[in-house]
């Protein structure tokens, strides 16, 4: 965190104050027809001797509107297009008229190739495919939502409102979230619920704040809760957590019932070990554990992972098969495995995209939301994350549906996946049915058929190309999608149809200029059939509901960087939130404290609170760090009130241009400014602590309050992560008076 010589406030190791400063829609006809990573800078505090193995809306208006359709008559020698909203009465009577006359395909188009035709038909007489799921989001895998819950309202609740609120933006069918476990899952850690085998709290992170603020605007969403870590007490030493079965699964269902019992959630779904090996013996005594708490409702979700082995393990365990209710693969590439089909289990892509939000991630969304059950069968898919709050310079940046990354200006951004979501979300629910329909275009790009059993039709069409839709993983084959005429027999039920609803997305490479989710002229379908035009990088969505809309906001404030002079002296009595606005875990867990015994300027304090190292997931760091401000900062103050719990080996550091967070934490980079409880100190490059700069004694002390202060300026022209290297080590200057150490250096 910096800019010009100005302090930037990082979190503390054991408790203490911080402050910081740095220096319209265009739409092809229907045929026969009428229109009808490297990282920056960042300040950071931290400790040792703490983490190490053991032995609604407030106001604002709201804009609703149905989108106006606007006809292109394609080929060379054709008119330009024309809006129907702007032709007045006599264009929306011709079009009646010629509605009227129209019953097979419109004359050929002068000058162009004839587009690749091909039928397809929809029929519900001989039964219905699998029963829908849903379409959802993950929050958490880690820390995803971090600085969501800092936004100041009337944004935060436009924020969720786009995400939750039916039939207005994303409208979510699901919201998982992680079980906070103490521990680093890919941009910081979230705080379990009980740190210690006999602590319990319910109120810790903003993962239930959130599930209830779902379950506020579509109490008909579905909750599902997943661990990536566990806290250290229930491996008993062991980075393991199926070594005590019962404890594990004990430590599951508590916080199902504290769900229940705190926030009044129902959980829906619980799965075992996030994208790590499962236990058939931890499975089985899960759904022993649940059963026995009256949870009978809560269904289990194996594993995460891969489709195999847990297929292949169920096809020959008949105990597992019948506890295990949804097979849930990370990343299928569309695609599912024999085992898994044999099972008869429901199949989800239970964590998929985590691709940069931009229109290449909504073409990738688009493609995997229509395919994961066109090629594979699977009746939900859930996107890693739900929106990208944290830091954009930590892992996986703006790898979500939408961004709100910028609490202290208010500014948030719609991006494109949360309208590609629409286009399905908004016309189907679980318990819908998909149509037993083959479901490929024969020009390339895929259709899905859904209905709700009484005579309500959804058709979600994509034709997203593969330099458009590439996902992060896993690769994408090549394939080819061309311009071409579609024509769709309606069948069964649904003959009857006469009229369809359309909403239409295209994405534009060339100029950049998409069209999402825009209204089009209702389409009539005459004996029971229609044709429809598809080009390249386009979505549409054809319905017999008229429920649909694009809602939206006044544009939020523009985006700001974060202050350049920021402070926080934790003095909140009743704080909503267990963490400090603005800081961001990496490892260990700090959250506010009453230090109720000082009788000074320290009653409320920040303290890091994770003794024992929990079982990770990832490589976490030794030491526990937070971070917070700008990672481009470079020249900075950090100036932090430290108090050292820990005598002897205790010990607290503050630093800057810190340049690595979240899954590569440990390795992270910067000026490090430490002191320990054995009265010295130590300057290093790096947050291990080996690279050492400079070091000697200091008059530091256990249990008695300490101000730090680190001074970082740039001098040498040439800027390096290890000051000797440089010339600039003997820039480094000390000083010490009473409880006060402060570190000046020049590089």
């Amino acid at each position: 965190m910096a800019t010009r010589a100005s302090p930037a406030r990082r979190a503390l190791s054991q408790n203490g104050s911080c402050s910081l400063q740095p220096g319209g829609a265009a739409h092809k006809g229907w045929q026969g027809f009428p229109p009808s990573f490297p990282l920056s800078r960042t300040a950071a505090l931290g400790g040792v001797g703490r983490c190490r193995p053991a032995p609604g809306q407030a106001g604002g208006a709201v804009t609703c509107a149905r989108c106006r359709a606007v006809r292109r008559h394609r080929g060379p020698g054709r008119p330009r297009e024309r809006s129907w909203a702007g032709m007045g009465c006599a264009a929306l009577l011709w079009g009646a008229i010629l509605l009227a006359c129209s019953c097979g395909p419109g004359p050929p188009r002068v000058g162009a190739a004839p587009l690749l035709a091909a039928t397809y038909v929809l029929d519900d007489a001989n039964g219905l495919g699998r029963e829908f799921d849903g379409i959802g989001a993950v929050s958490g895998g880690g820390a995803t939502s971090r600085l969501l819950v800092n936004y100041p309202e009337p944004y935060r609740s436009e924020i969720l409102d786009y995400l939750f609120k039916p039939n207005f933006g994303a409208s979510l069918h699901i919201l998982k979230v992680e079980i906070g476990g103490d521990a680093q899952s890919t941009d910081g850690t979230e705080p379990s619920h009980m740190h210690y085998e006999n602590d319990e709290n319910y109120f810790r992170g903003y993962e239930w704040w959130l599930m209830k603020e779902a379950k506020k605007r579509n109490p008909k969403i579905k909750l599902i809760g997943l661990p990536w870590a566990f806290p250290g007490w229930i491996g008993k030493g062991e980075n393991w957590p199926y070594d005590y079965p019962d404890i594990t699964a004990y430590y599951i269902v508590s916080w199902i019932l504290g769900a229940k019992q705190y926030h009044d959630l129902d959980i829906d779904y619980i799965g075992i070990w996030n994208e790590r090996a499962f236990s058939s013996k931890y499975i089985k005594l899960l759904r022993y554990t649940l059963d026995k708490h009256g949870l009978e409702q809560v269904r289990i979700i194996a594993s995460d992972r891969l489709w195999e082995p847990i297929s292949f393990v169920m096809m020959i365990d008949s105990e597992l098969h019948g506890v295990v209710d949804v097979i849930g693969a990370h990343y299928p590439g569309t695609k599912t495995v024999k085992n898994a089909l044999l099972t008869g289990k429901k199949l989800w892509s239970s964590e998929d995209y985590s691709t940069f939000n931009n229109d290449v991630g909504a073409g990738c969304w688009a493609r995997i939301l229509n395919q994961n059950y066109v090629n594979g069968n699977m009746t939900a898919t859930i996107a890693w994350n739900l929106v990208a709050s944290y830091y954009e310079e930590l892992p996986f940046g703006r790898c979500a549906l939408m961004t709100a990354q910028e609490p202290w200006s208010g500014h948030y951004k719609v991006e494109s996946p949360i309208w590609i979501t629409a286009h399905t979300t908004q016309f189907t629910q679980p318990g819908w049915s998909y149509l037993q329909v083959d479901g490929h275009l024969e020009g390339g790009g895929s259709f899905v058929a859904l209905t709700d059993g009484l005579g309500n039709l959804t058709i979600i069409i994509e034709t997203m190309s593969h330099n458009h839709s590439k996902c992060i993983r896993p690769p994408l084959p090549n394939f080819s999608v061309v311009p071409q005429s579609a024509t769709f027999y309606l069948r069964g039920s649904f003959s009857m149809v006469q009229t369809l609803q359309v909403w239409h997305s295209r994405l534009d490479f060339e100029s950049g200029n998409s069209s999402l989710f825009q209204q089009l002229h209702p389409l009539r379908v005459w004996r029971g059939r229609f044709s429809l035009d598809l080009d390249v990088d386009e979505v549409y969505t054809l319905t017999t509901l008229k429920t649909g809309w694009k809602c939206g906001y006044p544009e939020p404030p523009p985006p700001q960087p974060f202050p350049s002079i920021y402070s926080d002296d934790f003095n909140i009595r009743n704080p909503p939130f267990s963490e400090a606005p603005n800081f961001a875990d990496q490892t260990g867990v700090f959250e506010y404290f009453v230090n109720a015994s000082d009788a000074g300027d320290h009653v409320f304090t920040l303290r890091q609170v994770v003794v024992q190292r929990p079982i990770t997931w990832v490589s976490d760091a030794d030491q526990t760090i937070s971070v917070i401000g700008n990672f481009k900062w470079v020249n900075m103050t950090v100036t932090c009130d430290i108090y050292i719990e820990k005598p002897r080996d205790g010990g607290v550091f503050i630093a800057g241009r810190v340049d690595n967070g979240g899954i590569y934490v440990r390795d992270s980079k910067g000026v490090f400014f430490w002191v320990f409880a054995d009265g010295t100190y130590r300057v290093t490059s790096d947050l291990a602590g080996k690279e050492i700069l400079m070091k000697g004694l200091a008059g530091v002390r256990d249990n008695v309050w300490h101000t730090l202060t680190l001074n970082i300026q740039k001098q040498c022209q040439v800027y390096h992560s290890t000051l000797r290297k440089l010339g600039c080590f003997e820039r480094v200057s000390y000083k010490e008076e009473e409880n006060q150490f402060t570190l000046q250096v020049l590089h």
